[in-house]
């Protein structure tokens, strides 16, 4: 392959020409490609490739690493991080050691497999923290969302195209399929409507968590291939769960407030300071949660007694929030950076910048899940006036324009930009 200067030719991926910072590197067929668009190309390849690869006790992570790993994708949590990363470990110890040559059937220990089940506010990383560690495991990763299921004969989906899309994660490997992991988002909003058997169905509740325990524990489940509900003469794909990880995430709203009258009853009253928990004081309540919390949350107790380890995330402060923003590897501000970078534009953010971001996302209720889409809305005219400009280019983003009152502050910043460009 020859590299090319010539500033006539041009990059058949990003569009953009030949000069001193971009070295162009033309196929047999003639087309080209720049050096920074063959960077991102390997980097996606990287983040592709072994996802199906089987794991050997030896290749298992310690606790320790998987913790330090979490720590450079996700930020505090330290409680849930540890937690998760010691299930984790045990999880797929236990798969790679569960048949023991060395004791006869009837000697043979079985051990059970321990699901989780995180207790967080949105915006808190439960979603993250269980994606990134199955980037790490290099394993089929499929998130659900418990309120869109319902009980087989209903409208709705069948908690079996759950499976489906870890089934699809793996590109239809079933084998990688039953090494994976699943999580269940808003397990919580699946609650039954009080602690008593209601004599009416409850489809979207009760049903659904009954239809659960089956996979969760561990069976042979038969999986429509097209999704959808199930047909007597269909063919269907069979996917042995036993050695699926399931992690379960909610909000849990008022559970504090059962924990809370549980261990602390004689507090009721005029002496009560209900309703006024530090963030601190919550997640300790939390971090005490029973079986019988759950129960009386609307939980039914088969369900809590496959998810054995509880951990709870704390609502994540405007520190914690500045701080996604900036120090992870995969940071929001890097990654646009990173983006802009691709149209010659060097990107940068003031500090008081970041912290208006971080004070957006806490106004609107958030948490981090919002920070990409206030980040996106901030910089859309920018992006959509800057592919246009031609040359290297610097833009730096202040408080005001995180604001955004109106448009003027963009437009200001782009003036100078676009005037250069028809000059």
């Amino acid at each position: 392959m020859k590299r090319f200067n010539n500033s006539n030719c041009y990059c058949f991926f990003c569009g953009k020409p030949a000069d001193a910072n971009r070295k162009l590197i033309a196929s047999p067929t003639g087309a080209f490609i720049c050096d920074r668009c063959i960077c991102v190309c390997q980097e996606k390849l990287n983040l592709e490739s072994a996802d199906l690869s089987p794991i050997e006790l030896g290749d298992v992570p310690t606790p320790r690493e998987l913790k330090e790993y979490l720590d450079s994708y996700v930020v505090g949590q330290d409680e849930a991080k540890k937690v998760l990363s010691v299930a984790v470990y045990n999880h797929y110890k236990r798969m790679s050691s569960e048949n023991l040559s060395s004791l006869s059937d009837e000697d043979a220990v079985v051990i059970e497999k321990s699901n989780v089940l995180l207790i967080g506010p949105t915006g808190s990383g439960k979603t993250h923290l269980a994606k990134t560690l199955a980037q790490k495991l290099k394993v089929p990763f499929a998130i659900a969302d418990a309120t869109t299921l319902t009980e087989a004969g209903y409208v709705g989906e069948d908690v079996e195209n759950v499976l489906l899309k870890l089934i699809n994660a793996a590109d239809g490997n079933i084998e990688a399929a039953q090494r994976g992991i699943i999580f269940i988002d808003e397990i919580d909003k699946i609650s039954r409507k009080s602690e008593n058997t209601s004599i009416t169905r409850d489809v979207s509740g009760e049903g659904v968590q009954q239809a659960l325990l089956k996979i969760i524990e561990g069976t042979i489940a038969s999986v429509p291939p097209q999704g959808g509900r199930k047909h007597p003469n269909a063919e269907m794909l069979q996917i042995d769960t036993s050695n699926i990880l399931f992690i379960l995430g909610g909000a849990f709203v008022g559970l504090d407030k059962i924990i809370e009258q549980r261990t602390n009853e004689r507090a009721m009253g005029f002496g009560s300071n209900a309703g006024q928990l530090t963030e601190e004081e919550k997640m300790n309540l939390l971090n005490q949660t029973t079986p019988d919390d759950l129960v009386k949350f609307g939980l039914i107790p088969e369900l809590i007694g496959r998810m054995p380890i509880t951990v709870a995330l704390k609502e994540l402060t405007k520190d914690d929030l500045v701080m996604i923003l900036t120090e992870p590897k995969n940071a929001i501000t890097k990654q646009f950076q990173a983006s802009f970078a691709l149209d010659d534009v060097d990107l940068s953010f003031d500090k008081d910048a970041i912290e208006e971001i971080a004070n957006e996302a806490i106004r609107q209720k958030t948490g981090a899940r919002g920070l990409r889409t206030i980040v996106e809305k901030m910089l859309m005219d920018i992006m959509y006036e800057i592919p246009d400009i031609q040359g290297k280019q610097q833009i730096n983003i202040s408080k005001d324009i995180v604001k955004q009152k109106n448009h003027k502050n963009i437009r200001q910043l782009l003036k100078p930009l676009l005037e250069d460009k028809i000059s």
